[in-house]
């Protein structure tokens, strides 16, 4: 028997979830305020209620680069690993001990953001030849609509690149949108991934956005996220996270692929 079928029909790896206490500091003007904390522990028990054994804690606008915890929770956790939010002139020192510590990327939280920043600028450049030589990704969060001003200098750059929650499709244009469009390009490029989450937050036409995606590119570079605790939409449930992969990804195989190896190989194997 394959390990894809002895091993239950549900991922192994979530590659996108929250943890926060209720006193760290939030940015000011964020774009969630959560009066209320998802600790360590509480992703734990979540995890282990649903059969997950390993997770990728995503660093949060909120909080900007007040990563002390995220770091604190994935240092003493094997199965877990680590984003950051951190400014671009950042130095490889610390870089270094926060890989050795378990982080394994850097996020991009532009979405909101009025206007983007100038990615050709030195500081960006020496980022992420520092993030590439690490063998870190770059975790792009941002409106699909504006991805394309984003991407050929994150291509250029060299650095992995791992694209949030199907990279946000317009509602409007959808996959006939120039955003949808150019993520698939840049998938099939061969170096950048795409996250299949985030559909409770993107309307009723997700879930087709995610098949087609799927459809044209095909699923060697996709993985799953919950991004539990679902922050801003608390009624929703992990379970439907779950549910929701198996409505785009039909193939019991292919979602154990995309929720398995896959995501051991972006984010485990360094």
């Amino acid at each position: 028997m394959s390990d894809a079928t002895a091993r239950p029909d549900r991922p192994l790896v979530d590659s996108h979830v929250h943890v926060f206490r209720r006193n760290m500091p939030l940015v000011p003007d964020p774009r969630h305020a959560p009066n209320y904390e998802f600790t360590a522990e509480q992703l734990a028990a979540t995890l282990a209620g649903h059969g997950v054994e390993k997770c990728v804690i995503a660093a949060a606008s909120p909080w900007g680069d007040c990563n002390d915890y995220i770091i604190d929770s994935v240092r003493t956790r094997p199965n877990w690993r680590g984003t950051a939010i951190l400014e671009p002139s950042t130095d490889r020192y610390l870089l270094k001990q926060m890989a050795a510590d378990g982080i394994v990327g850097v996020r991009l939280p532009f979405i909101g953001l009025k206007d983007l920043p100038d990615l050709s600028t030195w500081d960006y450049r020496k980022f992420f030849y520092r993030l590439a030589d690490l063998n870190w990704h770059v975790h792009l969060h941002l409106d699909g609509p504006r991805i394309p001003q984003v991407l050929p200098a994150l291509e250029q750059s060299g650095v992995t690149l791992v694209i949030d929650h199907i990279g946000r499709p317009d509602a409007a244009t959808g996959i006939q949108g120039e955003g949808f469009k150019a993520v698939a390009r840049s998938v099939e490029k061969g170096r950048t991934w795409v996250k299949l989450s985030g559909a409770y937050r993107l309307g009723a036409q997700a879930t087709d956005h995610a098949k087609e995606l799927v459809r044209q590119v095909g699923i060697e570079r996709m993985v799953w996220a919950s991004d539990c605790p679902f922050v801003g939409v608390e009624a929703t449930t992990y379970q439907s996270t779950m549910d929701w992969l198996k409505q785009v990804i039909p193939d019991s195989a292919q979602r154990q692929q995309i929720g398995g190896p896959n995501a051991l190989k972006l984010y485990f194997v360094q």
